[in-house]
């Protein structure tokens, strides 16, 4: 029982659970549930699905992750960091017809669901932090500009027909400087947006539904859907979401395919980051392959039940925890008090203006943007400033899912480069410091004659084998006195893969035919063992291995009669 309890975190919850809570997450799930409906809907649209469905994608992850979801406090719902994943892949396939629009996305949140719950199973929830910081920030910033120009035309009111960031602009600037823009619906779209940005550094009020409730109730009383054109969302279709498995075409399941694993790490990426920080501030902890599994357990369920790709939100959370929520109880009694606006008063929202709803995601994909952070990258490591602005101008300007590739490859080559070029340094005694120290740091530092003590400060692998042999044999030729022995301070090696191993026996034999020993010191037990395996220590033998950089140097001034007076020894007489 307790095996299956930890999968199921909210049934552990359940069964410890504090009536005294019960009161606080009922206030706190109707207080969200208010702002979960525009929200919802607006990034339904966005994602270029009808708004239902965007109430359908909120009311079945709240269940799913309420059972599944480690934390006790996360919202997870439709978000506008993925909406441009999912507007990408649906708007080309779907010919405009919004149920095979609809069918696209479910299929592509089972995909996601299926990747998260299979990589959580298998513990792999490290995966996300592979990706650098200015590497996020770059995808991130260039999904918020994609979202925020694929709503500038609702704000403006008037629609086009492009595809990719730059053809929009170019179109939207052409419809604008054609007169084709409403000035009304623009008027309340820009209201919207300035009421929601002004009411957010107001974390207690709902600035979102503030700005919503206020744009439909302008648009109903003076009629400014018939009387100006102002385009509104209409009835929503009565009835809660049922079961319905998303079949799909052959032609279509690369590209959801494709799209779905993009969603299923930039989702868990968000969500991973969120879960610890309400876990750090709740002095909780939060398993994240148990994350990866309650994120996945949500888009599998909402995939089944005609809703969209999801994750965590960062601005719906905060409202939760301000309203007092203390479990997933509250997702619980949001989700509910939706499914009841649907069964019966689904025309409450008919005259929401569509520039409304675009303000809504305007406003989220502003949150989205970071400068300031990225403002310290370039002051601190230009390069990696440059790597972010890469990723940026790559989703801008290839798409949303060629840019979250290019962001992946980046990383990877981030990684190899890194790992490929590392530091290394030749040691030497500096008089009055203790240990051995790198002679280009300390220039006054002595090499004893005949010693060479070469440091790498990185795992041996096949992608940095070969650069440490040549600036061993490199080390050994700027040598100012003829070389016996060379000893590398090991202590940073982590690993020796095969061809690493075969490298080093390369440089044994080139020392052993000059005359010189190679010899480890500070080296691993376990790097240690590999090396046995691979044949190596009964090739260098048991002697060459010294647990520390001092006890070679001494083994070494035991066998060879050199000229050396350590400052310590001269320190003592």
């Amino acid at each position: 029982m307790k095996h299956w309890i930890r999968w199921l975190p909210g049934l552990a919850t359940l069964l410890r659970y504090e009536t005294a809570w019960l009161r606080h997450d009922i206030l706190a799930g109707l207080v969200l549930s208010a702002m979960l409906v525009p929200v919802g809907i607006a990034y339904a649209e966005a994602s270029g699905l009808p708004g239902i469905y965007g109430l359908y994608a909120t009311i079945v992850p709240l269940f799913a992750y309420a059972l599944f979801g480690p934390s006790r406090i996360l919202v997870l719902g439709p978000d506008s960091a993925l909406a441009a994943i999912i507007l990408g892949v649906v708007v080309p396939l779907s010919g405009g017809d919004p149920i095979r629009a609809a069918t696209l996305a479910a299929m592509m949140a089972i995909v996601s669901g299926t990747v998260c719950i299979l990589a959580g199973i298998a513990r792999l929830g490290f995966l996300t932090e592979l990706l650098s910081k200015p590497i996020r920030y770059g995808y991130m910033n260039g999904i918020a500009l994609t979202v925020l120009i694929s709503q500038l035309p609702k704000l403006f009111g008037f629609s086009i027909e492009s595809e990719g960031s730059l053809r929009s602009l170019w179109a939207i600037a052409g419809a604008i400087l054609e007169g084709k823009t409403n000035w009304v619906a623009f008027g309340i779209g820009l209201g919207t947006l300035t009421v929601i940005l002004l009411l957010q550094k107001y974390r207690r009020l709902p600035g979102i539904l503030i700005a919503v409730v206020a744009a439909t109730a302008t648009v109903a009383a003076l009629d400014l859907a018939t009387r100006y054109s102002v385009t509104v969302l209409g009835p929503l279709a009565q009835g809660l979401p049922g079961f319905a498995v998303p079949w799909i075409g052959s032609a279509d399941i690369v590209p959801v395919l494709i799209g779905g694993c993009a969603i299923a790490m930039v989702s868990f990426a968000d969500t991973s980051v969120l879960s610890r920080a309400y876990a750090a501030r709740l002095g909780t902890h939060v398993d994240p392959n148990q994350e990866m599994v309650g994120l996945g357990a949500a888009n599998l369920a909402t995939g089944l039940f005609q809703g969209f790709p999801i994750s965590s939100s960062g601005s719906r959370t905060p409202i939760a925890e301000a309203a007092g929520a203390r479990t997933q109880l509250t997702c619980v009694v949001g989700a509910l008090a939706i499914a009841f606006l649907l069964l019966a008063a689904p025309n409450l929202l008919q005259y929401l203006p569509n520039a409304a709803l675009a303000a809504v995601v305007i406003a989220a994909a502003i949150s989205l943007i970071e400068v300031t952070d990225l403002q310290r990258i370039y002051r601190i490591q230009r390069w990696e400033f440059w790597l972010s602005i890469v990723c940026f101008v790559g989703v801008a300007v290839l798409g949303v899912i060629p840019g979250i590739g290019l962001a992946i490859a980046l990383a990877i080559a981030e990684f190899l480069w890194d790992a490929w070029r590392p530091h290394s340094a030749v040691l030497g005694r500096a008089d009055g410091v203790k240990g051995y120290h790198d002679i280009t740091r300390y220039p006054d530092a002595r090499q004893i004659p005949g010693l060479v003590l070469f440091r790498w400060d990185a795992p041996l692998f096949f992608a940095n084998a070969e650069s440490f042999k040549e600036r061993a044999l490199d080390a050994v030729a700027k040598s100012p006195t003829p070389v016996r022995w060379l000893v590398v301070a090991a202590e940073p090696v982590t690993n020796v893969d095969v061809t690493a191993g075969d490298t080093l026996a390369e440089l044994d034999e080139a020392l052993h035919a000059q005359a010189i020993e190679l010899c480890f010191a500070e080296l691993k037990d376990p790097v240690k063992d590999k090396l046995k395996k691979f044949g190596l220590l009964a090739q260098l033998g048991e002697s060459c291995f010294f647990p520390t950089v001092g006890a070679a140097v001494s083994g070494y001034l035991e066998v060879h009669d050199v000229e050396w007076e350590d400052w310590e020894d001269r320190a003592e007489r």
